[in-house]
């Protein structure tokens, strides 16, 4: 599950109710330095996709309550789009994309399997359960999926998981 500096989380509670009344999704809040400036980076997404101007609306809506409201020295302030294949970190993540392809790694491997390719078939509060595909080419035009392996993996063992696009 994502875990937020003090300042992100509360960004992340001051920018939430007016990011669902755009109809926006609010994936999450950095408050980071980069270079040798701080980063303050609301992350939203909506069903569809997002525009740059989703990102303008909630940015203009958001930084004058950040500037009442919120301690921060940050340098500078983004509202963004996850992008394709942002991290699946929260159990929302993964109820979204359910049944959708992921690139999972481990820290540890788990049955043999420590970095795989998946379909996700249950959300749990503390867990996924992932059936591990493997691509079994036909010819050259063709590939079939079969599933080799079911892993229940706690979120805290996850490494890394990020959706795979097929271009």
């Amino acid at each position: 599950m994502a875990k937020r500096s003090k300042i992100a989380q509360q960004a992340y509670d001051l920018a939430k109710p007016y990011a669902e009344e755009l109809g926006l999704e609010l994936i999450d809040a950095e408050y980071k330095k980069e270079g040798q400036d701080m980063y303050l980076r609301l992350i939203v997404d909506k069903e569809g996709g997002m525009s740059s101007d989703d990102c303008e609306r909630l940015s203009k809506i958001v930084d004058p309550i950040f500037d009442e409201k919120l301690n921060s020295d940050a340098d500078y302030f983004e509202v963004s789009s996850p992008g394709l294949t942002r991290p699946l970190t929260e159990a929302d993540d993964f109820r979204r994309y359910h049944e959708e392809l992921i690139e999972v790694n481990l820290f540890k491997a788990v049955d043999g399997h420590k970095s795989f390719l998946a379909k996700i078939k249950e959300v749990k509060d503390d867990s996924v359960i992932f059936e591990v595909i493997e691509n079994k080419s036909i010819n050259k035009a063709v590939t079939k999926y079969v599933t080799v392996a079911e892993l229940d993996i706690k979120y805290d063992m996850l490494s890394k998981a990020v959706r795979h696009i097929e271009f």
